[in-house]
């Protein structure tokens, strides 16, 4: 399998993230360069590069947007994902993270960790979606698509 090696967000037009989304982005990106498991699946009608791939997302025209591209630079793939199916998922992610953070500073850790466990399985539930929306595009393990569901998180506060 290939991997990313580069991974940047277009955040340009989006507000000032707060601290503890700052903080999710950080994680998500040290992590997903870490380790994954990114690959173009090989098509007749093109040839296809071998990664590693660096990996521009954005929103653009209320699309997410993966613009993908050899190590040295050639353009290797772009594709356009409809927000439609991550909107509630996201939300719902961004709800679990406020009352985790707040249950972080007041409550016991038995709290805590029930929460945790609600927030992981939208995480899941995120990153099957993008799984999904990816299939025929692009082939990621379930832990790149978590990270990867992490950064679209960003994006999608945002814009």
């Amino acid at each position: 399998m290939s991997r990313i090696s580069k991974i940047e967000i277009d955040d340009r037009n989006l507000p000032p993230p707060t601290p503890e989304i700052e903080q999710e982005r950080k994680v998500a990106m040290f992590d997903l360069l870490e380790e994954n498991s990114f690959d173009l699946p090989k098509r007749d009608d093109r040839l296809v590069p071998d990664g590693p791939f660096g990996v521009d997302l954005s929103i653009r025209d209320k699309r997410l947007v993966f613009d993908v591209a050899t190590e040295g630079g050639d353009r290797a793939a772009e594709f356009h994902l409809s927000l439609s199916p991550f909107r509630q998922v996201v939300k719902d992610y961004w709800a679990i993270c406020e009352s985790y953070y707040d249950a972080v500073k007041n409550m016991p850790p038995s709290q805590i960790e029930t929460i945790d466990m609600a927030r992981r399985g939208i995480h899941d539930e995120g990153a099957r979606i993008l799984s999904e929306r990816l299939e025929g595009k692009a082939t990621i393990d379930h832990d790149t698509a978590r990270r990867l569901f992490t950064l679209i998180c960003v994006l999608h506060f945002g814009g």
